[in-house]
This record gives structure tokens, sequence and C-alpha cells, in this order.
């Protein structure tokens, strides 16, 4: 037997420019449901006409009206009577029924839809709201209506059509990745103009409408959208549970193809991949209105006034290729975040007899724990007196190798690189960012990756020459954090920022002696207080450097990711793929820290700011910079129990006659840089205001301060509040500005 087929179509009625998407008669009066986001304030009953009940749903005001006519009312100096539409509940009258919207699927994918829950869960009905113009649904209702004859057990199909949009009404094509919850670099897109008819839902009082319309006498109703399916789970069908408790839950997974062969169209069974780092979930229903009761509410994501256990709620998966058709999987979703799921392939493969385009296998690393050698790969420019402390200090606490990568030196920073290379104690190359069109970091990491230093690697970090691996445990050295991390491929070394201290001269000494003053642990503003560097076993379960961390992540192996902070805690696997700074949950500090010594002396600041930045080159370090990174509030002299050792380094370089004259000559090249910028009246200004005494306040001040102060710079603090003493819960802000100052 077939199922009956109808096709309905709801027009709108107006009061004024206010738009009514239904009214319904009810008793001995109706109910009005009024279009979304409408300002109504001056409406009014007209003769005759009583408001019982009024209520907002989903921003859309719904009326309960009485009286002995249809009702009337004024608005904007207009009256109106409304047509009543007399309900359809009859239609699935103790059907299972799901609730669907469809916008552009096929009618393939409709009736597979429709299949699946006959087959899964006895569904005998649908009501399937279709969000097209009129006019536009005459070849798929054709097919789908020759469809139906092939799904046992289905006894009615509802097409229903309004003739007003029921989208977002800022929202372009709901098809278009920007609509698409979990697409990458949508600030980054070019955004089609709005489109309510295709839009993603937005009038939300639908849901009431459609109840007291159609949907009020069924057996169980779930709202279920054409791209869902709901799985078997247990004996009982989502319509049988619903029987018993009023409400069942439904928690939505979003799924994805791997990819779609070229000129196929995407279908249900080309699905065989989920999110492994996917937290959130589309919370649905399925209610038996009889058993719920009268005093409900239908909404988009539960209803309100019954109770559901989500602990039982039921799992759907919600089919993204078919919501969000685009070339490229990659639009909608991070590749980096999918793998295959069993049960989906065994769907796609026994259920709807597909071969599905799989994954790309990899093997799991194997790995040698004996073997630890480590190196740094870093980018400079102009550091020449800054390179000998901090090579002999990492050399002193276990690095072997360093990958150099310099541009643009006028201190004889590549100079000295030259030499430490001839000697065999860094591998230096000209950064080759001019031929990339890329910034100097991203050209170096890139090339770096095809040097067999790192390729041959055990372990790699990306770090700077003003940060310095700060080991906590056992003797200081990388031998003693690897053994205090046990089995663990990644380590995140969270910055602590160092400020100046109030040094203000440049003098030829160990930096990690001199500058004792940091932020608090527990900083977090500005956003970058905690950001952190990654030193990971070079296994392949990333495709590429990156400045904080490996990019890339190969899916297939992120379960053999191994991922510590600095006090040896597991990192969460939603970090594993973007993050670049802790948070207040995975900041640690207890084993390993970064100190990040970003401004030092205010004469070397000058330098600093005079030869730009390796990796944001379009960024200035001037007043703003120094505010936000020079942090003098606490003291923190942990890394100074390696004095000694990086003392005996320092005499085993310095032995060396040409690395010595080499070193002098950078010390010579920084001071005389120094003395002819505070010659030029600009940067004598600036080294004033580095050294005067509202700056030195300020440095001692951060932690009273908003986030909207780092982005807005030291000029919006008033001098009664950086030259005054204030109490421990002191706190000052102001408004978020529209570009950040540097």
């Amino acid at each position: 037997m077939t199922a009956a087929f109808h096709h309905i179509r709801i027009a709108h009625q107006r009061i004024g420019s206010a738009i009514v998407l239904d009214a319904i008669a009810s008793g001995n009066g109706g109910r009005v449901f009024f279009a979304a986001d409408q300002n109504l304030q001056e409406l009014s009953p007209g003769k005759g006409t009583s408001v019982e009940r009024s209520r907002t749903v989903g921003d859309a005001l719904i009326l309960d009206t009485t009286g002995d006519e249809q009702p009337r009312f004024s608005f904007e100096g207009r009256k109106q009577t409304l047509e009543l539409s007399e309900p359809r509940l009859g239609l699935f009258k103790h059907q299972n029924t799901a609730l669907a919207f469809r916008n552009g699927q096929s009618a393939a994918v409709t009736l597979d839809w429709l299949r699946w829950h006959a087959e899964h869960h006895e569904l005998e009905a649908a009501l399937i709201v279709d969000r097209a113009r009129f006019g536009q649904v005459r070849d798929y209702k054709r097919a789908l209506r020759q469809g139906l004859a092939d799904i046992p057990g289905l006894k009615t199909v509802v097409l229903l059509q309004f003739n007003t949009p029921l989208g977002q009404p800022d929202m372009p094509h709901e098809h278009h990745p920007f609509s698409a919850p979990d697409a990458p670099g949508k600030d980054r897109m070019e955004i089609p103009d709005p489109d309510p008819w295709t839009s993603p839902l937005g009038q939300l009082g639908i849901f009431e409408l459609l109840r007291y319309r159609f949907l009020g006498k069924a057996r169980a109703v779930a709202q279920l959208d054409v791209t869902d399916l709901l799985p078997k789970q247990g004996k009982k069908s989502v319509f049988d549970r619903a029987q018993k408790t009023g409400v069942v839950a439904l928690e939505g997974q979003h799924v994805y193809p791997w990819r779609v062969r070229d000129d196929d169209e995407v279908h249900f069974a080309d699905h065989i991949c989920k999110q492994f780092d996917a937290t959130k979930t589309k919370m649905r229903w399925c209610v038996a209105p009889k058993v719920a009761g009268r005093d409900v509410t239908w909404r988009l994501i539960r209803i309100t006034g019954a109770q559901a256990d989500s602990a039982k709620a039921m799992r759907f998966m919600r089919y993204m290729g078919l919501r969000h058709p685009v070339e490229s999987v990659s639009q909608i979703v991070p590749k980096t975040s999918l793998i295959e799921d069993e049960s989906l392939l065994e769907q796609s493969q026994k259920y709807f007899g597909h071969k599905p385009v799989r994954m790309p296998v990899l093997e799991a690393p194997v790995v040698d724990t004996s073997k630890n050698s480590v190196t740094i790969i870093t980018t400079m420019k102009n550091e020449g007196p800054f390179i000998l402390e901090w090579i002999a200090y990492h050399r002193a606490i276990g690095v072997d190798n360093f990958m150099v990568f310099t541009n643009d030196c006028t201190d004889g920073t590549d100079e000295f690189h030259d030499l430490l290379q001839a000697k065999g104690i860094v591998q230096h190359r000209d950064n080759p960012f001019r031929d990339t069109g890329l910034k100097p970091q991203h050209a170096a990491l890139q090339a770096g990756e095809k040097e067999d230093i790192i390729k041959n690697a055990d372990w790699v970090i990306c770090m700077d020459v003003d940060e310095f691996i700060n080991i906590k445990t056992g003797d200081g050295t990388l031998k003693a954090l690897f053994e205090a991390v046990d089995d663990a491929n990644m380590i995140s070394l969270t910055w602590r920022l160092f400020g100046n201290s109030d040094i203000h001269e440049f003098s030829d000494r160990p930096i990690i002696g001199d500058y004792t003053r940091c932020a608090h642990e527990m900083t977090r503003k500005p956003h970058q207080a905690w950001g952190f560097k990654t030193l990971f076993r070079n296994i392949g379960l990333f495709k590429k450097l990156g400045v904080h961390r490996p990019k890339g992540l190969n899916p297939q192996l992120w379960e053999d990711i191994k991922w510590v902070n600095g006090s040896g805690n597991p990192m969460p696997k939603e970090f594993f793929r973007n993050a670049w700074r802790s948070t207040q949950t995975t900041v640690g500090y207890d084993l390993v820290s970064l100190n990040h010594y970003a401004v030092r002396s205010a004469e070397s600041f000058l330098v600093k700011r005079d030869r730009g930045r390796v990796n944001h080159v379009d960024r200035d370090q001037g007043l703003a910079y120094w505010f936000r990174m020079n942090h003098n509030i606490d003291e923190d002299h942990s890394i100074k129990r390696m004095l000694p050792a990086l003392q005996a380094e320092m005499d085993t370089l310095l032995a060396d006659p040409e690395i010595a004259a080499m070193h002098e000559k950078c010390v010579l090249a920084h001071r005389e840089k120094i003395d002819a910028l505070k010659a030029t009246e600009n940067y004598a200004k600036f080294y004033k205001d580095l050294t005067g005494e509202r700056m030195e306040r300020l440095s001692k001040l951060l932690p009273h301060f908003g986030a909207n102060v780092f982005l807005a710079g030291p000029d919006v603090v008033p001098d009664e509040v950086a030259l005054a003493d204030h109490p421990e819960d002191f706190f000052f802000t102001v408004e978020r500005q529209k570009t950040t100052a540097h």
C-alpha cells in the first residue's frame, strides 16, 4: 500500500507591516503565530477579540484569542481581520511521525531517509517542511511521490510550504560553508548576500504552529531533518520510548565524507567520518503529545515543561555533506579533525551497499624512547650580543643541534652563525622568505622541514633567542624532563613573561641572571601571557612545523598523541589541532616553563623596535608592545641554578679566539646602534618614555587591568591610575577598541 501524499501550502497574512505566519482555529477563538523579530508593541486586539494568552517562542509572538468572530487586530493604524485555518490533526493521528525540514536535498535522499526510519523505528508518517518558494518543488514532488510505493509501513507524507521565508534574515544559503558550524576560516570567507529563503532556520516559533495545525494528535513526533539518521538503539523504537516518558532527548553528532568521487552526488553512504575532538552536539527531541501533556512548548532543541533524561538521550547522525554540499569537504570541516567511524563504515557498505572513499591508512609510529636528541629551529635578525648565551645555555641543558635562519642582519648576526656553523655548533641558512611570499618565520619553518638536521631529530622545538627553556625537575636538563614525563611525545612549554626588571642600560651579562622580575604564574592577560611553544617527538604525527606547535595533524594518528603540559598533565584532545596558548585548566609550570625575555633592557629594546619583528613583520614594536610584555610584578630565580652550567659552556665557547672576537664585535655593534638611535629625537623620546616613572609603575600594575586595556595600549590609563597606589582588588578597564595598539 502506497503512502497517502499531500502537498499543502500556507499563505501568510499581514496586519500593516506585521507578518502572521498562520492563524489556526481553536475552540471559540484562534491561535495567531507571528513571524519572529518584529516590534509589535503597537499591536492591539480589535473589537470582539480578546487575548487570553500571550507568549514568545523563539522571538516570535504567539497569541491565543477568543471571540465570536475571526480575530481582529490593529497595528500601525491599520485594522485587519485574520482568516483562521482549520487544524488538520487527523492527517497524523495515532501515527509515528517525523517532522523534518528540507533545504534543497534531493528526492532520492529524502526517500532513503524515510526508508531508514521506517525500517529502524517503524516510522509511519512524515511532515516535511520544504523551504523552497512556491512553484520550485515540482520535480522533487513528482520523484518523491513516485518513490513512496517502495517504502513498506509508511502511511502518510505531507509536503508543506510557506509563502514567506523561514530562514535567518542575515545569513547566506545554508549550503554555503559560512553556514556550516564546523567550517574553518570563516573570517577569511567572501560571504554571499543574505537569503532567508535558503539560510539556516530562523522562524523558531514554527514548532508550536506545526503542533497545533498538524501534529497534536500524532502518536509521537521525532524532530529529525532529512539530513539526519537515527540508528536503532536497543529493542524499542524512538516512538515507543516516547510513550513511556513523554519526551526522548535526541543528541546529534556531525558526520562527514572523507571525499566524494568526482561527478557523484553526495549521499548518506559517503559519510564515514566523524570529528575526533568534537564536543558539541545538536539537541532535538521526540515527543508523545498525549503523554507529554498540553502544558509544554515545542521548541527547536527541547520540549519545555517536560522532563527528558539527557543521560538516556538517543544518538542521531547529522550528515553534513548533504546539509552543506560543497566541492571539497575541507570547506566545511578541518580534515585534520576527521577519523573513520566503524559503525558509519559498516552502514555505508552493508546497508547502502556503497564503496565510500576511505581515509589513507597510516601506520602507528614506532618510538625508540632511548633516543632523545633535541634540535631547535629558530629565526634571527640583529640578535648578535645575545646569541652566545642562548646557545650556551641550551647546550648546557642538553640541546644537540641548532637550525638557524637569518635575514637582513647589520650587526654581525649572520657572520656569527657562519662562524658557528664552521665550528660545527649550528647549521645556518639565509632566510628564503623573499622568494616565497611568506613571513620570515614561516618561510624558515617551511625550508627547515627539508633539512636533514630536522628530519633526523628525535625532538624538535621552534623557539626564539629571547626564550629560555627553564626545567625545574631533576638537575635542570632535558634528560631529567624526559624522565619526568615518561612516554609523552609532546610537551607544552608555557611562556612566563619576564620584564626588564627596571634595567635601563644594556650590558654584556647573562640575561637569565639579571632579569628576574616577571608575571605571576596565573596571568591570563594579555592573551600572549600563556602562549606556549611545543617540544615534540619527530615521529610523523603532524605534517609540518609551526611557530607554537607542529601543524597539520594526521588525524588517523590522533590516539598516538601523548601531549602533556608543563606540569606533566595530559592536554585535552580539543587542543591537538590548533591550540597555541594555555588556559586556566591546561597551564602548568611545575616541570618546565619557557622564560620569555621579550623586552630585556630599555636600550636593547630600542634596537628591537628598529629592526622590526621576524614573525609579525607588519606590526611595530612600540610602547604598547613594551606595555603588554614588560611584567615586573613577581620574581622567579629558578633558572639561576643553571648559571654555573651556563658559565662553563660560555667559557668553553669563548676559549675559541674567533668566537670570542665575533661575540665582542656583535656587542660593540649593538652598543653603537643604541647610541645612534638615542641620538635621534624620535628614539630619545621613546627611551625617555620607556624609562620614565609612568611606564615603570605600569609594569607593576598589569594584573589590575582588563583585556581591553592591553589591546588599547598604555595611553588609555590615566595618570591618576598609573601613578597611584591601589588595593589588591583594584580593577581598571576600558571599552573595546576598534584597532589594537602596537
